[in-house]
């Protein structure tokens, strides 16, 4: 059985839609972020782009934002913390030899 994916709509500036596909959620100094990955690459794609992005629940409206991080210092900060915990998955999922 397929395993459900967490598709998120975004709307560019010039109104066309597109999805992203959230892979992790994570938690830092208080905040919560999530990686988006283009949810159509191939499973054996060996490079990829992500998008780390700030969500903030709206409890009233039982919405999530997703805010893009415009600080490059802490951008840099989210890439490592989400390089790490990929790089975690990883060695879960290789055979012990």
């Amino acid at each position: 059985m397929e395993e459900e994916r967490d598709l998120v709509t975004f709307v560019d500036e010039d109104g066309n839609e597109f999805d992203l596909e959230v892979i992790d959620y994570f938690m830092h100094n208080e905040k919560e972020y999530g990686v988006l990955i283009d949810p159509d690459l191939p499973d054996d794609a060996e490079y990829f782009e992500v998008c780390i992005m700030e969500i903030v629940q709206h409890e009233e409206e039982e919405l999530e934002e997703f805010l893009p991080v415009e600080d490059e210092a802490l951008q840099a900060e989210l890439l490592k913390i989400a390089e790490e915990r990929m790089a975690s998955w990883d060695e879960e999922s290789e055979p012990e030899e």
